[in-house]
């Protein structure tokens, strides 16, 4: 069975001591979901890239954001299934907690929108239960620090 390995990351920013997480709006595909979805940021590593390289480079090019800072002792991963060409493909995700220092976004053109929300709608609006869990484990990092 073919293995994909990806990296990304729960993008967080504070305002006036309030947490807000980025997601973004990504358009149905034929493996991912039929329907458009909520997620975070990620993508396949690349060759000769570790999986915090490739997090860093799937935020610039999906999100425009180069200030960004990770924190530490946060990296969790997730694994699941799905359909491609007519196989079953095991994916494994790893994600990072990011930190951006600033608001503006420019998202790639793979994407059709992106928001900013506090932890609660934020979690509402994700489409799949794993990263629901993701996000729950980021904020309570964040929170309990």
């Amino acid at each position: 069975m073919p293995v994909e390995r990806s990296a990304g990351a729960v993008i967080f920013r504070k305002e006036k001591g309030k947490i807000f997480y980025l997601l973004l709006h990504y358009p149905g595909s034929s493996h991912r979901a039929k329907k458009d979805y909520w997620d975070f940021p990620k993508g396949h590593v690349e060759k000769n890239e570790n999986l915090k390289e490739t997090a860093k480079r799937e935020i610039e090019e999906e999100t425009g954001l180069k200030e960004i800072e990770f924190v530490e002792g946060f990296k969790k991963t997730i694994k699941y299934f799905f359909k491609w060409g007519g196989k079953n493909v095991l994916k494994f995700v790893t994600f990072f907690l990011v930190k951006a220092k600033r608001k503006k976004v420019q998202i790639s053109p793979e994407h059709i929108g992106y928001i900013w929300l506090p932890f609660d709608e934020a979690r509402e609006k994700l489409t799949f239960k794993n990263a629901k869990e993701i996000l729950t484990k980021a904020h309570s990092f964040l929170t309990k620090s």
